[in-house]
Formats: C-alpha cells, structure tokens, sequence
C-alpha cells in the first residue's frame, strides 16, 4: 500500500475532502504534528520513503521559526522531500514554506482575505489540473500572509487581493495558497477555531457559514476532480503505481 504523510498544524485543518481521493488510490495515511510531538518527530521524519508528502495550513506565519522552532525542522524537511523529487503538495502555511525552501518570499498582504470569493488561473493554470475549477470560479479564502512564486516555479492562480494563489515545479509539486482541501459541509470547526481571528478581522461566521452551504456541493465536486488529477499526474510522473 502507499503511503502518504501530512504534516497537520491544528486538529481541523486536515486533508478533507482530499481523503477518500487518496483513500481511492491506495493510500495509508499518516498525520504527524508536530506541534504535540516537536522538532525532533521533524528531525527524525524519512521524507524520503513516503510516496506523497502533504503540509497542511496554520494560523501562523512561515517567518514565524523564532516564535515557532518547529518550522525550522519543518523547511529542513521540506527541503529534503524537494530534493528527493517525490510529490509535495502544500495547502496555505504549507504552500508558504515551500515557497521559502525554493528561494521564495512571503509577506503580509495588507488585508487578511477570509471566505469564498473569485479564484482567477493563468494560462499555464488553465491547462493543468486547476482548470476544473474554472475560470474564474469560487473557493475558499483564509490567509493574511502571501508567497511570492519561487525561482523556478510556474504560477498558477491569483486572486484580486492576492496576485500569488498557485504555483507548481514539473507535475510532483503543487503549492495552494488558497482552501482547496476543505469540506464545506464541515466548516463549523473553522468557525470556532478561528473565532477571534474571524471577530479581528470583522467577517460575519453566519455570512461563511451560508457560503459554504451554497457553494459546498460544487466546490467539493471540482475540488476533488483537481487533486485526482494532479495526483495521478504526479504519480505517473515518479513511476508510482
């Protein structure tokens, strides 16, 4: 059976409806956080071996290491996975540290963009797996920090507010800046789990909570047709079977 390791940062946000996909082809999955268990479980982590490597979001921030040790271990495994050239996809905090390991920037945007709103593809985003989402199309927004796209990265998507959403190296590494991965039948513990940022930030939880009921159906649908797509591709790629 193949593996897959997701490096988990808060309970809630997890694979979400990427889960039955990898479940689809044949995937054990493995959740490591290293919040509960250190820099040590980083340290001592085979990135090698694992056919899919997934880092998951956070509400903190990639320059965040003196605050956070943690992320130091983390960009260190990160960078070796990169180096092994296996499959890494990276979700919001995930994508940023992968954009820092290539040689990439991430910065504070001006304003924090949190809900469902317009996801706008490149040329290059509209000929890969991203095209499923439309063009462009609603998605789930929950970030205050943005990743420049790396050197030797190919951008993929922006939004108004966010001119770097999407970035992927070949077919094995994908970089999301936006919330492909959750389940919008069960936003509930994004609602509570970031209710004091949601209150800071002034965006209304019963407004996101009827977006996610409008939008759910379809945004699952797409979002998991994405994942199955690249993830194939990145599959096929490595010669994994």
């Amino acid at each position: 059976m193949k593996s897959a390791v997701a490096i988990r940062h808060i309970a809630f946000e997890d694979l979400g409806i990427f889960e039955p996909v990898l479940e689809e082809f044949g995937y054990r999955i493995r959740y490591l956080d290293p919040g509960l268990l250190g820099s040590d479980a980083l340290e001592a982590l085979d990135v090698d071996s694992p056919e899919l490597m997934v880092i998951l979001g956070a509400p903190i921030g990639a320059n965040d290491e003196a605050m956070y040790p943690f992320l130091a271990a983390e960009l260190d495994a990160i960078r070796h996975r990169l180096d092994s050239g296996r499959p890494l996809l990276g979700i919001c905090l995930g994508a940023q540290l992968i954009a820092r390991a290539l040689g990439g920037r991430v910065f504070p945007m001006p304003e924090k963009e949190i809900g469902f709103a317009d996801l706008s593809l490149t040329r290059e985003g509209q000929e890969g797996p991203l095209r499923h989402i439309g063009n462009p199309d609603t998605v789930l927004h929950w970030h205050g920090d943005m990743f420049e796209t790396p050197p030797g990265a190919t951008r993929l998507a922006y939004s108004h507010p966010c001119a770097h959403q999407a970035f992927a190296v070949g077919k094995h590494v994908l970089g999301l800046q936006f919330h492909l991965e959750v389940d919008p039948a069960h936003i509930e513990p994004w609602l509570i789990g970031h209710a004091a940022e949601l209150a800071a930030a002034e965006v209304d939880p019963v407004a996101l909570r009827e977006q996610a009921k409008r939008f759910g159906p379809g945004l699952k649908q797409r979002g998991q047709q994405v994942f199955r797509e690249w993830l194939a591709a990145a599959e096929a790629a490595q010669g994994i079977e």
